[in-house]
């Protein structure tokens, strides 16, 4: 791999920015400063040091960011802050994206990477990947949910979704709703069906994946490599 690539890709900037930086001197390969932007690397045993620090090649990025009320799913937008601007600067690679949406207003575990592969196949409708939320209701919850939810229900009069599992707590306001789809507004739609409203949602899990309980709003980590297994086991 040319180095000026590796220190575009790895580093999220344009291949012109790290042309500059090895010109100026800031690119190390093993201890060397490098001199020639088109210098070949193995990324993989080579030591890449990017402004005195090392940088481990990571072929994909997999990040759980802790998504607070008021920031949207997108890549960029001009009047809303994003999801990708919570992101320190080591995670912003280019090409990295939010798999899967929550409303504006929903808190929680949004999946965020560069793996378009892995993102299509958590995100197709035939792998019916789980997502698990905590939601406040207006009115407590009544114990015809339970089976309300599991049967399958219609909403908005014609469409139909996938049996949902719900699950009472310890508050009557507050349950844990279990989707293996992503419809649009669907925990509100669905609860307004069942003649509640939601006042408070968040996203606790997808797939074998469970939000950080450390991660505090708006913070972000990797995903660990185990984590990533429990997702795949999900999928199969």
């Amino acid at each position: 791999m040319r180095i000026d690539k590796f220190v575009s890709e790895q580093g999220g900037i344009s291949r012109s920015d790290a042309k500059t930086m090895i010109r100026k001197g800031q690119i190390l390969v093993n201890g060397t400063v490098v001199k020639s932007a088109d210098a070949k690397i193995d990324p993989e045993k080579d030591i890449i040091t990017i402004n005195g620090k090392d940088v481990a090649y990571r072929q994909f990025m997999y990040i759980m960011l802790n998504k607070p009320d008021g920031v949207i799913c997108a890549t960029r937008d001009g009047l809303s802050e994003t999801v990708l601007e919570l992101l320190p600067p080591d995670f912003r690679r280019k090409g990295i994206f939010p798999a899967g949406r929550l409303d504006k207003d929903t808190e929680g575990f949004v999946f965020i990477t560069d793996d378009g592969a892995l993102a299509h196949r958590m995100l197709s409708p035939k792998n019916h990947v789980e997502k698990e939320y905590i939601v406040t209701l207006e009115k407590p919850a009544e114990e015809g949910y339970i089976e309300l939810f599991a049967s399958g229900m219609t909403i908005d009069g014609d469409e139909k979704c996938l049996p949902a599992k719900l699950i009472m707590t310890d508050r009557p306001d507050v349950v844990r709703l279990i989707l293996h789809e992503g419809k649009y507004h669907q925990v509100k739609r669905m609860m307004e069906a069942a003649g509640n409203r939601v006042t408070h949602l968040k996203r606790v899990r997808m797939g074998g994946i469970t939000l950080d309980p450390t991660l505090a709003s708006g913070e972000s980590r990797e995903i660990t490599a185990e984590e990533l297994s429990h997702l795949w086991d999900n999928m199969e």
